[in-house]
């Protein structure tokens, strides 16, 4: 972090994207970039916040909106948002507390944290230093079998009520400002979750440390066969398949052992010009029907986008990079400040389209624009 750039006011910053300019001049550029970048040209990364715009909200007018409900449930927990926080990686990068400040802010916002595989706070710090609350735990499989099961009896151990799959990461996608930088975490930060499965061969050599990682250690032969492995040694966690963009994608992942879906292209930071999850929402909700709940993140910068996404069908909306701006810009009260004020955009937005709850937003209010025609 920048030493000399003086902590926002807080209150100052009414957008996200207030936050990411305040934490831009903050973070130092190897981190900012790190966070900031897409795969690529970046196609996807632009996609996903260009998409919400691509549908318009119908409103109902004369409908009571005085007190809007947003409690919901996910795996049947009660949450008292449907907006929640993704898995993201290094958050010591961001602020000295990390990954234990963002998981404070979402318990106190009634919010659920996902801890990430690649954290700069091991799960067990998690569960022993941050307040109780609904935290799930975030899998990449590695080739080595015997740790992954390690990685998933530590969550559960820890207290972590659900396992996320990260289904779309057989290889690291080419980040180019990362492989500029030579990226590399900061003197003194490590992959807390992964200590064990490091060596020279992966701490030293060109290009991002993160690519050399997942080259030597995660397993590009995972396939679907493999789901029911893993849902067996996580009971009885559910697993959550993560990075699905394809309607029979989706069917497969509950055929083979899923408990819910969540439409991710990695924040575009994997497949250039993959389909925005804006998009990929209609299809996989279309696909799963009442089966099972369908979560979705990327490109979500304000409580309108949310809006459209709980309208096309999600039941959540999780949120990365907004949380990270907030965290280096405040630690655990800009965390809050982010979640509170996508929040207030959420409820206002509700209130001017008619929904006195989430079910409402379902129910015809969101049309791709120009076609007059329900999007689902």
């Amino acid at each position: 972090m920048t030493p000399e750039e003086a902590a926002p006011d807080l209150s100052s910053l009414v957008t996200v994207d207030d936050f990411e300019a305040a934490a831009r001049a903050r973070l130092p550029a190897m981190a900012y970039d790190y966070f900031r970048s897409g795969a690529d040209e970046e196609h996807t990364l632009r996609r996903n916040r260009e998409a919400w715009s691509e549908y318009a909200l119908w409103y109902r007018t004369l409908v009571d909106v005085a007190k809007p409900e947003l409690g919901a449930t996910v795996l049947g927990a009660p949450v008292s948002t449907p907006l929640l926080v993704a898995p993201t990686a290094y958050h010591r990068m961001a602020h000295p507390e990390g990954e234990l400040a963002s998981a404070r802010a979402a318990a106190a916002e009634g919010s659920l944290y996902v801890a990430s595989t690649l954290a700069t706070t091991s799960v067990e710090e998690l569960s022993q230093s941050a307040p109780a609350g609904h935290r799930w735990f975030q899998l990449y499989v590695h080739a080595d079998r015997a740790f992954t099961e390690k990685l998933v009896e530590r969550a559960r151990k820890a207290g972590c009520t659900a396992l996320v799959l990260t289904a779309d990461t057989p290889v690291l996608g080419r980040r180019l400002a990362d492989v500029r930088n030579g990226f590399a975490l900061p003197q003194g930060l490590e992959m807390a979750n992964l200590v064990e499965n490091m060596d020279a061969s992966i701490r030293e050599g060109d290009g991002s440390l993160l690519a050399r990682y997942v080259a030597a250690r995660h397993d590009p032969t995972l396939t679907w066969k493999d789901l029911g492995w893993l849902a067996e040694r996580a009971f009885p966690m559910p697993v959550v398949v993560k990075g699905i963009v394809r309607g029979d994608d989706a069917r497969r992942a509950l055929d083979h052992g899923a408990a819910a879906v969540w439409v991710s292209n990695h924040g575009g930071r994997q497949l250039d010009q993959a389909p925005s999850t804006a998009e990929a929402l209609e299809e996989v909700t279309a696909a799963v029907g009442q089966r099972a709940e369908v979560y979705v993140d990327g490109g979500v910068r304000s409580g309108t986008h949310c809006l459209v996404a709980l309208g096309l069908g999600a039941r959540a909306v999780f949120l990365g990079r907004p949380v990270l701006w907030g965290l280096a810009c405040g630690g655990e009260a800009g965390v809050r400040r982010v979640l509170s004020l996508l929040r207030e955009e959420l409820l206002r937005a509700m209130k001017l389209a008619g929904c006195a709850n989430l079910a409402a937003a379902r129910e015809g209010l969101v049309r791709r624009r120009g076609t007059g025609l329900t999007a689902r």
